[in-house]
């Protein structure tokens, strides 16, 4: 049973573009749909999380995280009594945006357009349901509902100004509200994300060899989770004890989230979407105690993984090939295919070119910006 602060698909503020609604599913539904079927969702499949796409076959990619974000948020929704259809939407196309190379590639391709606006992969994520996948005859992106594009917007929170270059372009002609909290909804699959990724990227570490099980048995919530498994299941193969240990991680994060959520619900009591978007704080999180608890995991994460000898001289390949590949199809666009270099041919200004060669190398999954630049430059 859905809460009064959920969102209502009968009461959905509608598409951009007017359409039949289905006999079978909800808006939501469709909107889930859509998204799953979207080309950009499909090449997630080859994006990097933390290790590069071609590093290993059992380390997650943009896509395996994205169905694990999925799969939290619905179990978080449906505890709350919220909408578990807009979550899951919501939730599935909050990293569309990333570029090839996970947040490394960002961080070059934002470099390389800092005299353009600068790159964002939310406001990416945005332009990609709004814009860039064209599949439809009556329109191009997904024509998805404002409820849901305003939870990939701003499931992080308000967007301050100046807005990032592509979400300012849309919301100029959709007004998504973007100075207030999102859904109840676009909260779950925000919060989902951090549950999803502090205890994969511990999974992803330690099956990397990058720090070891009493190393990160050290560590506040995961020390826990290994000593209740020692004392379960004595004597348990590494395999074994590694994979309860941390289930029982994951375990303890949703039920905070709940538990914390359920308090803050109840002593707001919100009795509208409209209400819970206007309370001026997110009403979804850890709390205090928790949140406390994983800055130490995340410190932790960040200079045994993400700043890992190997992660770091990948990091440095990769940059080159962003770096590298941008300029090449600035000053020489017939190096796009056909329907991207007619487009930076025919773009109004240097800027508007830039703008699309940046939606091209954004698009790319990992071996395919490295095949790109292998073919272009000559290096291997």
């Amino acid at each position: 049973m859905v809460a009064p602060y959920a969102c209502n698909p009968e009461a959905s503020r509608g598409r951009l573009f007017a359409e039949d609604e289905s006999a079978f599913r909800s808006p939501f539904q469709r909107d889930r749909d859509r998204i799953i079927h979207a080309g950009a969702f499909r090449r997630l499949k080859h994006k990097t999380q933390v290790f590069v796409e071609h590093e290993g076959d059992y380390f997650r990619t943009r896509l395996t995280h994205s169905i694990e974000v999925a799969q939290v948020a619905r179990t978080i929704a449906r505890a709350l009594g919220l909408n578990e259809d807009l979550t899951e939407a919501v939730a599935l196309a909050h990293d569309l945006g990333h570029t090839p190379f996970g947040h490394t590639g960002e961080d070059a391709l934002n470099a390389l357009m800092a005299p353009y606006g600068g790159f964002d992969h939310n406001a990416q994520a945005l332009k990609i349901v709004t814009s860039l996948e064209r599949n439809y005859a009556g329109f191009d992106g997904l024509n998805l509902t404002w409820e849901t594009l305003e939870g990939i917007a701003k499931h992080n929170g308000p967007v301050p100004a100046p807005l990032p270059f592509a979400l300012a372009d849309y919301n100029a002609r959709h007004d998504l509200d973007l100075s207030s909290h999102a859904s109840g909804e676009a909260q779950v699959a925000a919060v989902s994300d951090d549950v999803a990724y502090n205890n994969h990227d511990l999974a992803d570490g330690l099956r990397a060899g990058l720090f070891t099980d009493a190393e990160a048995a050290e560590l506040p919530i995961v020390g826990k989770a290994y000593a209740d498994v020692d004392r379960d299941w004595p004597g348990l193969e590494l395999k074994r004890r590694r994979a309860e240990a941390l289930r029982r991680v994951f375990g303890v994060m949703v039920s905070d989230v709940i538990d914390t959520s359920r308090a803050r619900l109840a002593e707001t009591a919100p009795q509208s979407v409209e209400v819970l978007r206007a309370l001026g704080h997110p009403v979804v999180r850890f709390s205090d105690g928790l949140f406390a608890d994983l800055k130490q995991i995340r410190a932790f994460l960040f200079s045994r993984m993400y700043r890992a000898p190997s992660v770091v001289e990948m990091r440095g390949r990769v940059t080159a090939v962003v770096e590298e590949l941008f300029p090449l199809y600035m000053a020489r666009p017939e190096m796009l295919p056909e329907e991207w270099a007619h487009d930076v041919d025919a773009a109004r200004d240097e800027t508007a070119r830039a703008r699309l060669v940046a939606d091209y190398i954004a698009g790319m999954t990992d071996r395919f910006a490295l095949q790109q630049h292998g073919e272009l430059t000559g290096k291997g």
